[in-house]
């Protein structure tokens, strides 16, 4: 028995490179996500609120396990 390693096809492929405009894209979109934390940390916070994500945003409501849609 030989004790080489056996070659496998899942090694991991090389980082694709990505074009101008991908990079673009994606250094507007960090920016766009940096100014709305900055925003979101400007707010007051809610005393005695549902906690979690914004139902008006995200398209439903729940609470104590029950979701309502609208």
């Amino acid at each position: 028995m030989d004790d080489t390693k056996p070659q496998t096809d899942l090694e991991t492929p090389a980082p694709k490179q990505l074009s101008p405009a991908a990079r673009r894209a994606l250094a507007e979109a960090e920016a766009r996500r940096e100014a709305y934390k900055a925003e979101e940390a400007k707010l007051p916070r809610e005393i005695g609120g549902r906690g979690g994500k914004e139902p008006g945003r995200y398209g439903d409501w729940e609470i104590k396990g029950l979701t309502s849609d609208f």
